[in-house]
């Protein structure tokens, strides 16, 4: 029986040894909430089976209810290849929603917070020879509405703009061998305009002994470039921090000659990038990555990709399908619905309240993609809500920074969360907060304060308008001064002491024209009778936004029909509602750049 999805999942920073764990793994609901008091992670019989990495609640799982869980166990064995041995191996889950305990062989090992963004655990002193026991608990609660969800549902069936919820494990679960000495992350960071590459190195480990940090950059398997350097801790003392985490201060700079192989949705060129760690003439760790050379830039109004103006021709991306909910089937399943994406002239997509798998952005970055980074939402003001959210985004940033695909991160959306932004000047605090903590760590890319209306600061002015027609679309965007004095969801666009100050202004979130064309119910924001009026509908939208010379990007809701909505361009199972290419000639009437 093959693998679920057997490909390497963190495809930006790869080591040649590795161990997927996907499959079938033992499983139980825990309803009573038993399973600690009764230590199910030392002597449980389960009862279940589940495969990994598809929840409980998709077809691919082999369970398939959507009946509320809101803990859940899961086992499986294990051998850890012999030609490890000597290594520490860590272990990997790429997403556990929400809450996550490990044990291995009956010993506690790591507790982990946060539905969207991976955790590792070292296993070196828990393991033993021959077969060995992983045991996770997974705690979702359903109604806790201070919890960062997205578009999970609270309730047991999906309504309105929810979904059906995900528990547990839902991407990939494996194992690597690592050396005492090894690279946690590395940070690379693209300067088109000098023809170069910083790349900045997080080691960890016994820094104690000296070591060698050997970089080589090439493209289409040639050399363009490489630097072996001598690190000695004692040397350089004030410049490294203390174990177990040893940050280099050298952050070195590579030019990249004078044949620039510039990254685009045009021309998706990348890098590739090899870094060793080597001492005593013995390679500790050998980590490939890679990267795009390409800039992004505001000015005078407009988004410069490579120093160029560039609309952005965006549709809203939930990141759902039919049979794995939040889990794609398989690596195919990615590409094609990026492939169908392009086929109708968008050049990008904004990943609505998801943080995406990395084996997405990966092919976004192969295939020449853009995509807006986005964080799954809460739906209450509290401490602790703030406080979850800020924390997980900040590992989602982190995670995704080296990628050329993601050109604008959005940690808000429609005032969820903070819904008395104009009453309460704690929650506009907080859209001030998220803001600069997403700046903090990555100064480079442009960042939506709250999309869709009620800014804060923001480097982009970002509207939501679901209105159909054209005629009342055409003069709302004619001028600056009426698209900015428009309300369109009746909300401000900006909040109290936050006044426009000549950022960009797009319209992502519009359009969401609903028609039936397969036994899916549901519903859109206005609704087309045949191909014919869903053409006429959407033409009278974009053509709308076209023909402002005010609105520089918008983002079309939505790429396909999920669940109870249908107003996609495509079916839930990625069918056409009309031809690609006739969508194709309307998005076209407008060049890119």
């Amino acid at each position: 029986m093959s693998i679920p999805r057997p490909e390497y999942p963190r495809p930006q920073f790869v080591r040649e040894q590795w161990l997927n764990l996907n499959g079938t793994w033992q499983f139980d609901f825990d309803d009573a909430d038993n399973g600690l008091a009764e230590r199910w992670f030392d002597q449980h019989t389960f009862s279940k089976s589940i495969e990994v990495p598809f929840v409980f609640q998709s077809k691919l799982s082999g369970i398939g209810t959507n009946e509320i869980h809101e803990v859940v166990w899961y086992r499986r064995e294990f051998t850890v290849p012999s030609d490890w041995n000597g290594q520490q191996i860590l272990l990997n889950f790429e997403a556990v929603d929400y809450r996550a305990s490990v044990w291995i062989n009956g010993v506690f090992a790591a507790f982990h917070e946060g539905g969207h963004t991976p955790f590792s655990v070292n296993t070196a002193k828990l393991l033993k020879s021959g077969s060995n026991t992983i045991v996770l608990r997974a705690e979702d609660i359903t109604g806790d509405k201070g919890q960062p969800r997205g578009k999970q549902y609270w309730e047991k069936d999906s309504a309105s703009i929810f979904y059906t919820r995900t528990t547990g494990i839902w991407q990939t679960v494996w194992l690597e061998p690592v050396s005492d000495l090894h690279l946690e992350r590395v940070v690379i960071t693209p300067q088109l305009e000098s023809g170069s590459v910083r790349v900045e190195y997080e080691i960890v480990g016994d820094i104690s002994t000296p070591y060698e940090l050997e970089t080589t950059i090439s493209y289409d398997g040639k050399e363009v470039t490489s630097e072996s350097q001598t690190v000695d801790a004692n040397a350089n003392k004030g410049k490294w921090a203390t174990n177990p985490h040893a940050v280099s201060s050298i952050t070195p700079t590579f030019s990249l000659g004078s044949d620039l192989k510039v990254w685009s949705p045009e021309t998706p060129n990348l890098y590739d990038v090899n870094v060793k760690i080597k001492r005593g003439g013995k390679v500790l760790d050998d980590v490939n990555s890679y990267f795009g050379l390409r800039s992004v830039e505001l000015k005078d109004g407009k988004l410069l990709l490579n120093g160029k103006p560039y609309y952005l021709k965006f549709v809203l991306d939930q990141g759902y399908n039919p049979d794995g909910i939040l889990t794609f089937p398989s690596d195919e399943y990615i590409k094609k619905d990026i492939e169908l994406t392009k086929a109708m002239g968008f050049n990008g997509a904004r990943k609505h309240q998801k943080v995406e798998e990395q084996r997405f952005h990966y092919w976004a970055d192969k295939m020449g993609f853009l995509l807006w980074g986005e964080m799954a939402n809460v739906y209450i003001y509290s401490e602790t809500a703030i406080q979850r959210v800020a924390t997980e985004w900040q590992a989602a940033v982190r995670r995704d920074y080296n990628h050329p695909s993601v050109i604008a991160w959005t940690p808000m959306n429609e005032s969820w969360g903070v819904p008395n932004l104009t009453t309460d000047p704690r929650q506009a605090q907080h859209l001030v907060a998220m803001y600069a903590i997403t700046k903090s760590i990555d100064p480079i890319r442009p960042v939506i304060s709250n999309d869709g209306w009620e800014h804060a600061k923001t480097d982009i002015l970002t509207m939501h308008d679901y209105e159909g027609s054209r005629d009342v679309l055409t003069p709302r965007y004619a001028t600056k001064e009426s698209t900015l004095a428009s309300r369109p969801a009746k909300r401000d666009l900006a909040l109290p002491g936050f006044p426009y100050e000549g950022q960009p202004i797009m319209v992502t979130e519009f359009g969401g024209i609903g028609y039936k064309k397969d036994a899916q119910e549901g519903w859109g924001y206005t609704t087309a009778s045949d191909d014919e009026d869903y053409i006429e509908r959407y033409k009278a939208v974009v053509e709308s936004i076209y023909a402002s010379d005010t609105i520089s990007g918008f983002c079309y809701t939505q790429i396909t029909d999920v669940e109870q909505e249908i107003n996609g361009l495509l079916t839930y199972d990625r069918q056409p509602k009309v031809s690609l290419e006739i969508i194709k000639q309307i998005n076209d009437q407008k060049p890119t750049t």
